[in-house]
């Protein structure tokens, strides 16, 4: 602000010397040139009049009146010319120079923005306290620190454009406040100023896969490889990499990343436990991938000794292999001859979040239901299926009452 108050107290007194000077100096008067112009311009409208006078015989003695005009001409001429000025007195400048800096610096304290500016400047001064606190979790940044923090970062990046960590940090902060543009164009700053520092490229690699844009994704794969050929032991590419194989269905590759970092902690390492659950989840995908069926054969028949009710329905229904009661997939079917066969498959689902080819084992019930509920009631004939894999047939024989 300093600096702000010294120039624009210059830029007045610049003003002032325009305002004053001309009042001193002022446009010289020389009356004894503005009388003789005078004088010559009267003279050469008489001898034009007393030449057109003469032309018409109006004047016999022209020529004595020509002297006797040049005569006056000289009689005008005063013995002693001197050139004058104006003269301004001080007392005079001294309002027009006070209303000059009042508006100068009126005008300035209503539409400047003096306080923003001010504001500003105190939040660069900020900058180390906020970046501080940026590492500090116990003591987390509020929204308008974070909005201070990205605003003195970008002050100081604008003086200091070639700051490879403070676009790295700009860019951090805008992944933070899910600012997705501002943190792609930061880190590429970053990468473009430092490009084989292995921090810039798992950062820049980073930003590029939590966007999600499908055009930058070989992109980020190529910069996190490039850190491990650097670092082959960095947890966080490998992490990151294992993370992006799996969500594109790279089930093996997702393994073989998440088996390295195994390698690397150790078996004491906390999070040791939570790669297990990801390899073991990564490999039930495998498993699934697979086996290519999607449906399962039912062929329904009536034991002889089930005496059928007049009106109803059989519920055929597919259960966890662990023989769960709540069915995961089930279909109705009118009351007619027996045996009948169908197939179930996803269709026949009773949550899309559970599909039915999530079971790779599963039992098979078929029940005659006389009140349209899915849920059994003593009574009612059933019967069940062995285990059977999903892709398989099974028969199922009603011949067991509840």
């Amino acid at each position: 602000m300093t600096m702000f108050w010294v120039i624009s107290a210059l830029l007045v007194l610049v003003a002032m010397v325009i305002f004053v000077v001309p009042m001193y100096t002022g446009k010289e008067q020389d009356e004894v040139a503005s009388r003789d112009e005078l004088n010559k311009a009267f003279f050469k409208d008489r001898m034009d009049e007393l030449k057109e006078e003469s032309s018409e015989g109006l004047v016999e003695n022209k020529d004595e009146l020509v002297v006797e005009l040049q005569q006056s001409l000289l009689d005008d001429v005063p013995a002693n010319a001197e050139q004058t000025k104006t003269q301004v007195s001080t007392t005079m400048l001294i309002p027009g120079l006070i209303l000059l800096v009042g508006v100068s610096f009126g005008m300035y304290m209503k539409v400047g923005s003096l306080d923003k500016v001010q504001a500003w400047n105190e939040t660069v001064t900020r900058l180390p306290d906020l970046s501080q606190r940026l590492m500090d979790e116990s003591n987390p940044l509020s929204d308008q620190e974070m909005d201070d923090l990205t605003l003195a970062l970008r002050t100081r990046l604008h003086d200091n454009p070639d700051d490879a960590t403070g676009w790295l940090l700009l860019g951090r902060i805008g992944m933070a406040n899910r600012d997705a543009e501002t943190a792609q164009d930061a880190m590429n700053r970053a990468y473009r100023l430092e490009p084989s520092n292995p921090e810039v490229m798992l950062s820049f690699g980073q930003t590029l896969m939590m966007i999600g844009d499908p055009a930058q994704s070989e992109r980020a794969r190529l910069l996190l490889r490039s850190v491990l050929r650097v670092d082959h032991t960095n947890i966080r590419a490998l992490s990151l990499l294992a993370f992006d194989s799996f969500e594109s269905g790279d089930f093996k590759q997702a393994i073989n990343y998440w088996s390295m970092m195994q390698q690397i902690i150790g078996t004491d390492d906390p999070r040791a436990e939570m790669l297990d659950r990801s390899i073991a989840r990564a490999q039930s995908q495998l498993d699934r991938g697979k086996n290519t069926a999607t449906s399962v054969s039912v062929t329904v028949e009536l034991d002889p000794s089930v005496e059928l009710p007049e009106q109803g329905l059989v519920f055929v229904s597919v259960h966890s292999a662990d023989g769960a009661p709540m069915p995961v997939a089930a279909r109705r079917v009118p009351i007619s001859a027996f045996p009948f066969t169908l197939t179930l498959d996803d269709n026949d689902s009773m949550i899309p979040e559970r599909p039915m080819t999530s079971l790779q084992d599963m039992i098979i019930k078929a029940r005659i239901d006389t009140d349209g509920n899915v849920m059994t009631r003593n009574g009612d004939w059933y019967g069940q299926s062995d285990v059977i894999s999903l892709g398989g047939s099974t028969n199922v024989v009603i011949n067991t009452k509840y």
